[in-house]
This record gives structure tokens, sequence and C-alpha cells, in this order.
């Protein structure tokens, strides 16, 4: 018999008023394993999360982590969970030890035990240095480690991250993904929302997508890429130029319809044989007066999977996820 699963959601349902955020989701994570939560914003990701972690209540479907009732067992959930939204939510008036030893003592660790707790976290997080500078003199870097060890205080089995690398500078990112695999090769069980797909592709074990408040998709990376084709022809259009020409001019030469992203103007066009085609779609595009400003035909990546499967590009700019969260905060 398998260990229990971490995270089990049935049919989850959520609705703010005229707008559905959740419209049924099923969701499982293995105990032990990263699962990358993708979507567009919108999508419903962070209002899962907050679901799964009792900061809201579902309108229907029901919920497990670590075995315990989201909305039956709350308080029990969440001593086992740990949670970093989409924002450091540190306490700019304290030092990055006091705001550890604060949540340590809040959490129910004894002073000993969280002083601590507080000293090893800083370290781990390469903190230690700017241990006793008030949070408000960090960079905006150093405030979103501070808020990721914060909910690591407890050492829960179960640890929610919401778009945790967002605002960090490349190297930033790089280390806090270091930490993420430390931690998972501990035995944490981890949900990762993001909107970097390199990220998912990086740490995750398995990989949800989710759109318009339901799962489109579920699979490990490689089998997403798998699904998405074969080569990709990528075509980008001048600055300022409309991409649509591009996406008409080679229309039906593909093993699917083009893919227009018009925010970035580029057009991806699924192909089977990459090759064999380049001459017929310089001939199109010469015969029908378009240009370009780039070609290249490459692997599917997980952009090509999310644009491919939601129709919008992985910087998706819709806000209403983050419009919910901001009520519900």
């Amino acid at each position: 018999m398998g260990a229990q699963p971490a995270i089990v959601a049935e049919g989850l349902v959520k609705r703010f008023g005229a707008v559905t955020a959740l419209a049924g989701v099923d969701l499982e994570v293995p105990a032990g394993s990263v699962v990358g939560l993708l979507g567009p914003n919108g999508a419903g990701k962070t209002t899962a999360v907050r679901i799964l972690t009792t900061l809201l209540r579902p309108d229907a479907g029901r919920a497990w982590v670590a075995g315990l009732d989201v909305v039956a067992q709350a308080a029990a959930v969440r001593r086992v969970v740990g949670l970093s939204g989409q924002y450091a939510a540190v306490d700019g008036y304290l030092t990055g030890r006091e705001n550890l030893r604060m949540i340590g003592r809040l959490a129910g660790l004894g002073i000993a035990a969280a002083r601590r707790r507080a000293g090893e976290l800083l370290e781990l997080f390469e903190l230690a240095d700017a241990a006793d500078r008030v949070a408000r003199t960090y960079s905006g870097g150093m405030r979103r480690r501070l808020d990721v060890a914060a909910s690591l205080v407890a050492a829960p089995q179960v640890l929610f991250l919401d778009e945790p690398t967002t605002g960090l500078d490349p190297r930033g990112r790089l280390g806090l993904w270091q930490l993420l695999c430390e931690l998972t090769a501990r035995g944490t069980s981890l949900l990762l929302t993001t909107q970097y797909l390199e990220e998912a592709d990086r740490l995750a074990d398995h990989i949800v997508v989710m759109d318009a408040g339901r799962v489109i998709a579920t699979g490990t990376a490689a089998e997403l890429k798998t699904r998405v084709g074969g080569e990709r022809l990528e075509l980008q259009a001048p600055p300022g130029a409309d991409p649509a020409p591009l996406a008409a001019a080679v229309h039906g030469l593909g093993a699917g319809p083009p893919v227009m992203d018009a925010a970035t103007g580029r057009v991806v066009l699924p192909v089977a044989d990459g090759p064999a085609i380049l001459p017929e779609v310089v001939a199109r595009l010469a015969g029908a007066d378009v240009r370009i400003a780039d070609l290249a035909l490459r692997r599917p990546t997980l952009d090509d999977v999310f644009l491919t499967l939601t129709g919008q590009p992985s910087t998706a700019s819709s806000t209403v996820d983050t419009e919910l969260a901001g009520r519900t905060a």
C-alpha cells in the first residue's frame, strides 16, 4: 500500500459573486513530491492554494492535506503546512531574526527552540549577515527569501509556495531553486504555483495546468512536451508589426494550426519535419510580401505547452486571479 498523498482535492468549486474562480478542480500531490501548478493569471491557482491552506472555504468539493480535512480540521491543517504567498508578508519594522523568532513562537515553539530555528534558517537562506537589520532595509530578493524562510519555521510536512521567485533576479532565483531542491530531498512535499515555465521544468516532478478555473492537463514536463508535438517553427514579426499575416501565410503547413502571440509578435507552428517545409515557408512569406525579424526551428518547451493548451503566453496579463486574491486577503 502506497504512502498517503500529501494533498488531495476533489471537485473544488469557489465563486466570488458572478465570477467562478474554481469550477471543479481535482488535484493530488504524492508525499515527498513537487507538483507545479501552472496557468495564466485568472486561472484559479491562488484561489486553490487559499482553500488548501484553510484561508478560504470551498463552495463545493472536498480537500485533504496530510490526511486532514481542510474544512472540518482546519486548525490541525494549519499546524502541518507552511505558506509563502505571492507577496512577502514579513514585518518591515522587525529585524530578520525577530521576524523568524516571532513566527516560531506563534507556531508554538519555546523561546530557545524559536531562537535556534531562526538561526538555522538565517544561515540556510544566506541572511545571517543581515539578521539584525530591520526587514524594511532588505532588498526585494532578501525579503522574499525571509518570507520563504518564515514558512519553514515550523518544519511543515507540506509547503505551499505561490509564485515564490517573483521579483527575484536570476541569481536569487537560482539560489532559491537550490534551497527548494534540498528541502524536497529531505521529504518536504511541495505545491508550487509559478509563471516561470523554466522553474516548473526544473523543480516539478509533476505538472498540473489550469485555465478558467479548471484543470486542463496533467503530466510530467516530458509528457506535456510530447503531447504538444514534435518540432516548432517560430516566426517573429518585426517590432510593432501585426503577426496575423505571418500566421495566415504559414497556415496549413504544419502538423497543427499556428498559434499567435499578439503581445510579443510571435507565431509558433507545430511541424512534423521542419527542414522539409522551410522552402515552402520562405516561398509563402515572399509571395505574401510578409517580412520577418527572425525564424527558428526548435524542440518544444513548456512555454509552447502553456501557449498551446491555454491559448495565452506564459506572461499572460489578465489580473482576475490577482484581484480575487486581494479581495480574500
